[in-house]
């Protein structure tokens, strides 16, 4: 089983950019299952109607949020859609769902979405705590199990993984927008990045126009952000899952 997930899609450029790298992706590595991280599609906050569907017509399997989740009121009018998930860790009672399940190739995979707590300003609850709960609830229904964390402490994010490891066959961290190197096989059998990246213009500052970005550095005013232009690029990882045991074979980053 191959598992592709894509980092953040940053507007329309970045849902561009998978139109135009995810068909080349999808026969080079032969990949049966595709996840996608949209919390930004909306020109940096959010997800409009038009980006989901846009997103959906790709063959995407699922498609993951984060901090921006309700950036854009159009979210309420597919919210329940089974193709989309949001933080599971937003309070009990929020509309959407946090995890779903999935059948591919005669498996069951289930792909969590958790929120991190530092330096994020969102209230939300335990990510760890929810995750344990979730996973308790689910492991004997599935045989795969892949976690996006959207997060911001990379010390967060490496804790999770070790939380998890042996419990999931995957996590990810998603959020920063500059992917990590340091992709590895945990002790107990769980494939871990710390960030994956984003897919989005390449000649910016995660995403963001220079000079905007730099002035409200500069200044401290705040100055609005808007999508930079130019080429861009799409950043990944690719699960190789052995079909036995459910466990990660391999983890490989992919920049384009």
């Amino acid at each position: 089983m191959k598992i592709l997930a894509v980092g953040d899609l940053i507007g329309v450029a970045g849902i561009n950019e998978l139109k135009n790298k995810l068909p080349q992706i999808r026969e080079e590595e032969k990949i049966d299952f595709v996840i996608v991280n949209g919390e930004n599609s909306a020109e940096g906050m959010g997800i409009t109607e038009k980006n989901f569907k846009d997103i959906l017509a790709q063959n995407v399997d699922v498609i993951t949020m984060g901090n921006h989740t309700w950036g854009k009121k159009d979210i309420f009018k597919f919210i329940d859609h089974p193709k989309l998930i949001r933080p599971a860790n937003y309070p009990k009672g929020v509309v959407g769902k946090g995890y779903n399940i999935y059948n591919c190739k005669n498996k069951k995979i289930a792909v969590i979405n958790l929120i991190g707590r530092v330096d994020i300003n969102v209230l939300s609850e335990n990510p760890f705590i929810i995750a344990k709960d979730i996973i308790e609830k689910i492991k004997n229904q599935v045989d795969i199990i892949i976690v996006d964390f959207h997060a911001e402490a990379t010390a967060e994010k490496i804790a999770m993984g070790h939380f998890l490891d042996g419990e999931v066959t995957a996590i990810y961290g998603t959020h920063t927008h500059v992917q990590t190197a340091d992709e590895t096989i945990l002790d107990k059998g769980t494939a871990y990045i710390t960030d994956i990246g984003m897919t989005g213009p390449k000649n910016s500052v995660i995403g963001m126009d220079i000079q905007a970005s730099i002035k409200r550095f500069e200044t401290t005013l705040p100055e609005r952000y808007k999508i930079a232009t130019g080429k861009c690029m799409l950043n990944a990882i690719v699960l190789d899952v052995d079909d036995i045991t459910n466990k990660a074979k391999n983890i490989t980053r992919i920049r384009i």
